[in-house]
């Protein structure tokens, strides 16, 4: 069968204005091919709104609702085959099973041929119970994995001994009503040096080192997490040494409802987002300052990166952990514009797809995916001007995407230096002041400072939109009113059998 297809959508639409009806596909509404002059902008924003009503307007938590891999607990694959380990590092454990150690890793389902049928994320923690290279079925289970807590995991066998973990300064002994039995919980210390952390030592008290890395097996603790062992305790490799329970890592906690919503289309940096990294390399760890900790990344060449994470944030990467560019450093929700700039405008568009779907889908309500892209494309039709070159742009300035376009194809014709670009993300309000024309954004909001500079840049509104001539009070340029349309002679079929029926 077929793996997988290219397709035309609204986002990849090269139509420098509107969308060409092939991108578009089916009128949902009639099931048929859209008609030339669809106003799809309002068909969109109609079809977002209406089922917004029935969001709640509060912003509800729904207890750490993990991503959506977190609530499956085994991985079990569709086709006969055979497992291929991708980016997986692991290590066994005295049950014998293998313990995937690091975050990126995939497992690929391979046939005879060669071919990848299907890829699966292995989280963190996960148990796999196969071997790379091993045949299985369809239906078999090939990993598993606690869904409500964080694993953190030891890489070498030894001894356990507790650094900075206190009791009553930076742990507190729970008791469990249920089981009866008393976890050691870590609690936000009042002393900004301490650094609560297990160390794994050999026999004579030494620190170990993690096999094929020049770091020490010392594995800092979050806020929040259980400690599974006890000082002086043996453990053996892939064991698990503390838990983060996953309501506490924030876990995309969905702020549900249309403030969700409207922080997505509004392009928001949520209130505690997680820092990405901007570059494909190896994590290490720098000196702490003022409450934060700082996170290295090296590049195999080029400059290292580094970033700072505020103090009892569970840092999502280890010591000697390879990150791919784009992924996160710490647990929270992603900013879009950082994944803009560094994964670019598919992934930014997917992010945002999916995002507002969740939140709709929580609610039962079904959104094609088509509405919410004509929105994220036009969200996403400004660039921001990087390198001038030989046009008349400023740097830093802000132009519409077919209009860089078209100067660039100018310049190059005439074998001049074409000006480089990023893409930029506006949320709606300010994609609706900086449409191109000025009637339509002045009858939106900010009237005066509107019109003001309209009139101080001498703009001229060639009136392509609905709102200004609708104000204007001349044909829409949607529907029938379209100016392919206007001219038309109109010729009835059958005139004289309509004369015939006259007279009866």
């Amino acid at each position: 069968g077929l793996e997988r297809i290219k397709i035309r959508s609204v986002l990849t639409c090269r139509s420098k204005r509107g969308v060409c009806v092939l991108c578009y596909g089916r009128d949902m509404a009639r099931g048929k091919l859209v008609n030339i002059g669809e106003a799809i902008g309002i068909i969109a924003a109609q079809s977002i709104g209406e089922p917004g009503t029935q969001l709640t307007m509060r912003t509800f938590h729904i207890g750490g609702t993990a991503s959506r891999r977190a609530e499956q607990t085994a991985l079990q694959p569709r086709n006969d085959g055979r497992v291929k380990f991708l980016n997986v590092a692991t290590v066994q454990n005295k049950e014998g099973d293998l313990v995937v150690m690091n975050r990126n890793g995939e497992l690929a389902i391979v046939d005879e041929s060669g071919r990848e049928r299907e890829r699966y994320p292995v989280i963190y923690g996960a148990k796999v119970k196969v071997n790379n290279g091993q045949m299985v079925k369809g239906g078999d289970l090939i990993a598993e994995w606690d869904p409500y807590t964080i694993p953190i995991l030891t890489e070498v066998s030894g001894r356990v001994k507790f650094g900075d973990i206190v009791e009553g300064v930076t742990m507190q002994e729970q008791l469990d009503e249920v089981t009866g039995f008393s976890t050691k919980v870590l609690i936000d210390s009042k002393d900004p040096e301490a650094r609560p952390r297990v160390s794994i030592k050999d026999d004579k008290g030494r620190t170990l080192k993690i096999p094929g890395t020049e770091s020490m097996a010392r594995y800092l603790l979050p806020v929040g997490a259980h400690i599974v062992v006890a000082e002086g305790d043996r453990v053996h490799q892939g064991d698990v040494i503390a838990k983060i329970p996953r309501e506490t890592t924030k876990t995309k906690d969905i702020t549900g409802g249309l403030p969700r919503v409207a922080e997505l289309f509004e392009a928001r940096k949520p209130k505690e987002y997680a820092l990405i990294s901007e570059i494909t390399g190896t994590v290490s760890f720098g000196k702490d300052t003022k409450g934060k900790r700082k996170v290295i990344i090296t590049p195999e060449v080029g400059e290292s990166k580094e970033y700072s994470v505020p103090k009892g944030k569970h840092i999502s990467v280890h010591e000697g952990e390879k990150v791919k560019a784009g992924e996160p450093l710490m647990d929270g929700s992603s900013n879009p514009h950082d994944i803009l700039a560094i994964l670019g405008v598919e992934d930014l568009a997917r992010y945002l797809v999916d995002e507002v779907q969740e939140v709709y889908r929580l609610q039962g309500v079904k959104i094609n995916d088509k509405h919410i892209e004509v929105i994220v494309r036009q969200m996403l039709r400004r660039v921001v001007i990087k390198e001038v070159g030989d046009s008349n742009f400023l740097v830093g300035e802000h132009v519409e995407r077919h209009l860089f376009e078209e100067e660039n194809d100018r310049l190059k014709g005439q074998g001049k230096m074409p000006a480089t670009a990023d893409p930029l993300l506006l949320g709606v309000t300010k994609a609706s002041l900086s449409t191109e024309s000025f009637i339509s954004a002045a009858s939106f909001q900010e009237t005066t400072k509107v019109l003001t500079q309209a009139a101080i840049s001498g703009k001229t509104d060639h009136l392509r939109g609905l709102k200004e001539n609708v104000i204007l009070g001349r044909l829409i340029p949607a529907g029938t009113g379209l100016s392919r349309y206007r001219n038309l002679g109109i010729q009835v079929e059958g005139e004289e059998e309509e004369g015939d029926k006259s007279e009866n």
